[in-house]
């Protein structure tokens, strides 16, 4: 079972990001943040392996929410899942930890990295 985290301050966008991985993944417990600070309390409480971070956040951008918690848990899998594939935020992006730069829409790849993820928890350490 994973645990996945989505922060995204547009709930309808949470929402259909939730709906396509309950429909692909059903037994994915799956956490909602809408800025920050909420993220930073979830991560505490849920201990997630995964989290999909939009960078435009209200306060802090999900690029800063990201290298906070890298720093703390460094074995979370984050990806940046953003409208906007420009170069200068996919290199921000890696530099504050992140793992993965995604861009919305992209389903194809998510289902796939989800997959991967899945592959990678089920082998025997």
């Amino acid at each position: 079972m994973i645990k996945t985290l989505l922060v995204d301050d547009s709930t309808s966008f949470r929402q259909s990001l939730r709906d396509l991985l309950r429909l692909q993944f059903p037994s994915m417990v799956i956490e909602e943040a809408s800025d920050g600070n909420e993220a930073l309390q979830k991560v505490e409480a849920l201990h997630p392996d995964l989290i999909f971070m939009d960078i435009g956040l209200p306060g802090e951008s999900g690029l800063q929410v990201t290298q906070k918690i890298k720093k703390d848990h460094p074995r979370i899998t984050i990806i940046i899942l953003t409208s906007y594939d420009c170069a200068e935020y996919r290199e921000a992006a890696f530099k504050c930890g992140a793992n993965r730069f995604i861009v919305k829409g992209s389903w194809e790849e998510i289902e796939a990295l989800i997959k991967s993820i899945l592959s990678d928890l089920d082998k025997p350490s």
